[in-house]
């Protein structure tokens, strides 16, 4: 009998991984690393709950790191199985898995450093830049609504979820022999309407069994022209108190979506046109890959790109590749903007940005995604007076503005309005990937809406698909 057992993304935001056994086979819905404190997260990223070996097939949703940044562990530890997802998501994350690589090296090798002075042995990286690549090897792409069987028990196809670039929502048809069929939908992370970039989420039309995101669960959506004005009041405030605008972001997505208002926004006069900096080669490499898949884009952006050129050259952008070329950015006056990632905070270019800047109170830090309890960025989003960067307890005195609309995921009104036409004959939904008090927000929102059992599984908790 089917079963799916859930593990990461579980009454919590990061490590989305969940495990589904179909006759016999072993089936890992995404594998992403957990994110947070790293007494908390270090443990849990390290080890899987079953034996890599025993796993059959992996599926992707998307190419963040919540959802693939364990899958080189995964093949360093056995996995020799296929790893399905759309061609976006693969080619993100060959950059994407590389990167990470380096970040898990790098950090060993600092605290290897630290390690030696004090006697004590030196620890391993989760993985290695060599583990990265030959994970790719096992990436078999699959476009959108073309079906893929992995055996003949389970078939399933992709339909654009609209979160980011290649992102997915992904029905499995299940047909155990002698047993009724199911159908089992994996919601990944679901977009919003009249996002930046993207085309707009896919509306589901059926399911048995929903298994669906809830990250902001609990919160209506901000209307677009809120996030385009609150952009421009953040920007020119900025600019008035002569100070720099440094913006956190995740380096594939919100990146270029940010670049891509700021763009619209400098070319309508309604900012004016000051630098704006992407320090982060991620985001540099990963926008190529952005006009690799125009496909996955929404018209107005590729008709804006054809006006008026790439939205990485219309907004008076600057790019720094070397760590040179980041350094410099120190000595650029007032006003300019910053975007570099990481998106929480937690590690990468801007944690440099951050220390050189948050003291002075003429600058903003503008939150432009989710921040993970435990993190930085949420720490600054939660106005804490103090905050630690490399160690050092640092005044927050910069202003800090929140603007969820650069969101990707889907606020409470369009979750449903993306899942609401499956209620009808769905016999259980599952929420993950959302913090408890959104889970419990949404569960009722659900239920009103026609969903007769909505369930909120804690980390192994494990159930029958009938």
């Amino acid at each position: 009998m089917a079963r799916i057992t859930f593990n990461g993304a579980a009454q919590e935001v990061t490590g989305s991984m969940h495990i589904l056994e179909v006759d016999g086979k072993t089936i890992v819905l995404d594998c992403g690393l957990f994110q947070g404190k790293r007494s908390e997260t270090e443990a849990k990223n390290k080890s899987f709950p079953i034996d890599a070996k025993s796993v059959d097939y992996v599926i992707l949703s998307h190419a963040h790191m919540d959802h693939t940044g364990r899958l080189p562990l995964l093949v360093k530890q056995g996995f020799t199985g296929p790893i399905f997802a759309t061609p976006a998501t693969r080619d993100l994350s060959a950059l994407m898995l590389a990167d990470s690589a380096h970040i898990q090296e790098e950090d060993a090798n600092f605290l290897n450093k630290k390690r030696a002075r004090t006697g004590e042995p030196p620890v391993a990286p989760l993985y290695s830049a060599k583990d990265a690549a030959e994970c790719i090897q096992q990436y078999h792409s699959v476009p959108y609504k073309r079906p893929f069987r992995l055996f003949p028990a389970l078939e399933g196809y992709y339909t654009d979820a609209g979160h980011m670039l290649g992102s997915t929502w992904i029905t499995l048809n299940i047909t155990e022999p002698g047993k009724r069929p199911i159908k089992l939908v994996f919601s990944g992370d679901l977009g919003r309407f009249d996002s930046t970039l993207l085309r707009d989420p896919t509306i589901m039309a059926d399911a048995d069994y929903l298994i669906c995101e809830s990250t902001y669960g609990g919160r209506p959506s901000p209307a677009k022209e809120d996030l385009i004005g609150g952009l421009e009041k953040v920007v020119n405030e900025t600019i008035q108190r002569g100070g720099k605008l440094i913006i956190p972001a995740f380096a594939v997505g919100r990146t270029q979506s940010v670049v891509y208002e700021l763009a619209v926004l400098m070319h309508a006069g309604r900012v004016p046109k000051i630098p704006v900096f992407i320090d982060s080669p991620l985001a540099i490499n990963a926008t190529e890959i952005f006009r690799m898949h125009p496909d996955c884009l929404d018209r107005d952006v590729v008709q804006f790109a054809i006006e008026v050129g790439s939205i990485l050259d219309a907004a008076n952008v600057q790019t720094a590749e070397s760590v040179e070329a980041s350094k410099a950015i120190n000595n650029v006056p007032a006003p300019c903007v910053i975007v570099s990632a990481s998106g929480m905070c937690e590690s990468g270019r801007i944690l440099h940005h951050l220390k050189n800047n948050v003291e002075n109170p003429k600058n903003t830090v503008l939150i432009v995604g989710y921040q993970a309890v435990n993190t930085l960025g949420r720490r600054m989003e939660e106005h804490q007076s103090k905050v630690r960067i490399f160690g050092e307890m640092l005044n927050l005195r910069a202003q800090v503005s929140t603007l969820e609309g650069f969101s990707g995921h889907a606020h409470q009104d369009e979750i449903l309005r993306i899942v609401s036409p499956v209620a009808k004959n769905c016999r259980q939904t599952f929420l993950v990937h959302g913090e408890l008090d959104q889970m419990q927000i949404l569960a009722p929102v659900m239920q009103k809406a026609g969903f007769r059992d909505v369930k909120m599984p804690a980390p192994g908790d494990s159930f029958e698909l009938t």
